[in-house]
């Protein structure tokens, strides 16, 4: 996965968002389930009337469920291509693609851009009611119901425990020669006036399952199942605690991703590809 385009391609940016609750996930599937990347892909091949398919590149694959509203990629066109329908590629995939995926933006990439390695951060929110009533019916896809009442501020304590660089092997679904060291930026949830809390998730990355099951063991928290220095304690134990329970994906939005300055981009790529480890994990750490 390089971090230029090919000689004779141009690296392409796109900015979308889509409604995850009729996709089976970002990625590509075997067997023709319907996914984001797909509709994409396929999207472009037909608007630019391209013999084969440009693949795109993500900075958070998200699973099946899950909306985005800032979701980033990018796409490395033939240089004719992108000439030829640079000026209308916008509108034509609006004309395109399915009305539950748009792409708001397109424009020439930076040198060493990388939708996927380029990222600092990724911002999620996850949202749930503990409304008795239920969930509002015009927001069922995006908000969790939960039907214990919820104490936010022992949530909060619990959140502010996470925070830091750790290794979240008990937050993630262990993933063969990956690393589950990350560092969690922001933790924070707050309660709007519609009664919808709002979780908002922010690391310089995620492994799999870890926003969803890092709300599971707040709910738990907030619920008076446990208190608050329990998520903390299931961290440092460092392996999966059948109480925390992964929450349903359709309350979860990855709401916009930061990249560094240009100037920035290739530092921080080849820091991305880095395998990480702790301080104490290691006595070379933190030598390079």
């Amino acid at each position: 996965m390089s971090d230029e385009a090919a000689a004779g391609y141009v690296r392409v940016r796109l900015d979308l968002s889509y409604d995850g609750s009729e996709f089976s996930g970002w990625a590509k599937q075997a067997g023709g389930r319907r996914t984001v990347q797909g509709e994409i892909e396929d999207a472009l091949r037909t608007v630019t009337r391209s013999g084969q398919t440009y693949e795109l590149t993500v900075a958070g694959r998200t699973d099946a469920g899950v909306h985005a509203r800032g979701q980033v990629a990018h796409v490395d066109l033939p240089r004719e291509v992108w000439a030829e329908h640079s000026q209308k590629l916008l509108k034509r995939l609006a004309g395109r693609l399915p009305r539950d995926v748009r792409v708001w933006a397109l424009r020439e990439a930076p040198s060493g851009f990388n939708a996927r390695f380029s990222a600092v951060w990724r911002r999620y929110a996850y949202r749930v009611t503990d409304n008795p009533g239920g969930v509002d019916p015009l927001l069922r896809n995006h908000v969790l119901w939960h039907d214990w009442p919820l104490d936010v501020d022992a949530m909060n304590e619990a959140a502010r425990r996470l925070l830091g660089e750790h290794d979240f092997a008990a937050y993630c679904k262990k993933r063969e020669g990956a690393t589950t060291i990350r560092t969690l930026q922001e933790l924070s949830l707050d309660k709007g006036a519609d009664g919808i809390i709002t979780a908002t998730v922010r690391a310089d990355a995620f492994c799999h399952n870890m926003v969803r099951s890092l709300i599971g063991a707040l709910l738990f928290v907030g619920d008076g199942h446990r208190p608050p220095d329990w998520p903390a304690k299931v961290l440092a134990a460092g392996v999966r605690d059948s109480a925390v329970h992964v929450v349903r994906p359709h309350g979860l939005t990855l709401e916009e991703v930061g990249y560094p300055a240009d100037e920035l981009l290739a530092a921080r790529n080849k820091e991305a590809r880095n395998k990480r480890s702790l301080p104490s994990a290691s006595p070379s750490a933190g030598c390079c």
